[in-house]
């Protein structure tokens, strides 16, 4: 409906609503979003060190174990209610990264635990991630076959 073609009705709770809307801390919330996505890459770049200089890793070997490591510490921070309140506090600066991926994993198990093990935690546990999961798997496919039929094209 066009905002002229309104009735009366509606403008006023139009304006009612204006008045009891909540107002958002939208620079306050980008900050702490920054922030705290910020601190995770600080520790995922201290875990990636870690494994260069303990393990001998180069730096392009060191990315895997990496992101295994930080996907547990978050899991392992979801059960123990931790990061429930992390992501209270920084909103999409706990999910956006790696973290967030684990977070939502372990959520869903904990979710349905009580359901049992195969139909509650083993059937939930990737009901979010598990989306991801495949549309990355597909798209590795994808940009794989793209680049073996460009080489193929190419001859390179």
């Amino acid at each position: 409906m066009a905002k002229n073609n309104k009735t009366p009705e509606q403008k006023q709770y139009e304006q009612l609503e204006q008045k009891y809307e909540t107002k958002r801390p939208v620079l306050k919330n980008c900050l702490k979003a920054f922030w705290v996505g910020g601190c995770f890459c600080l520790v995922g770049q201290l875990i990636t060190y870690f494994y260069i200089f303990f393990f001998n890793f180069t730096e392009q070997t060191a990315g895997n174990p990496t992101v295994a490591t930080m996907i547990f510490i978050a899991m392992l921070l979801t059960g123990f209610g931790v990061y429930d309140r992390i992501g209270q506090f920084a909103g999409a600066g706990s999910a956006v990264p790696v973290t967030g991926f684990g977070n939502s994993v372990i959520s869903a198990a904990i979710e349905h635990r009580t359901e049992g093990l195969v139909l509650g935690v083993g059937s939930n546990i990737f009901k979010l991630a598990g989306s991801v999961i495949v549309f990355g798997v597909f798209s590795a496919f994808v940009i794989a076959l793209i680049k073996q039929i460009y080489q193929m094209i190419i001859g390179g």
